[in-house]
């Protein structure tokens, strides 16, 4: 098995994403996963979250490994999406995986065209650092 990068999420996203799932009927493609991401995540207090951290709201710089292709994509809520190619929803794969990640980890997630691995290069804005705490 895969071993997955340790993550830290801040206790009022946790609460917020919690409050979601109790109001999302049944089941989406995602929700184990990121239950099962909940459940494993050390939480803090959101002053108290480091500046490398990927926490909701964050804009964060990443690339494809395999491709080398770089992006920059926003964490948001699901009420968030507007369409835009640079939000990712906290419920689609990519957003449950970079959520709670640190600045050079990676992850691995299956593509149209296999696995591609993804690190997290840098993060330009977290609400959290910004003294955004209610955001």
């Amino acid at each position: 098995m895969e071993r997955k990068p340790h993550i830290i999420l801040s206790s009022l996203d946790l609460e917020r994403i919690e409050a979601l799932l109790d109001k999302q009927p049944g089941s989406f493609a995602g929700r184990e996963a990121l239950e099962a991401e909940l459940d494993r995540a050390d939480v803090l207090d959101p002053q108290e979250m480091p500046a490398n951290v990927v926490t909701m709201n964050s804009t964060v710089r990443c690339t494809l490994l395999e491709s080398g292709k770089s992006n920059t994509l926003t964490l948001v809520y699901p009420r968030d999406m507007d369409g835009s190619a640079d939000k990712v929803s906290v419920f689609a794969p990519v957003g449950i995986a970079l959520l709670g990640l640190s600045v050079g980890d990676e992850f691995c997630m299956a593509s149209p065209t296999g696995q591609v691995t993804v690190r997290v290069d840098g993060i330009d804005f977290q609400p959290e650092s910004a003294g955004e705490l209610h955001r």
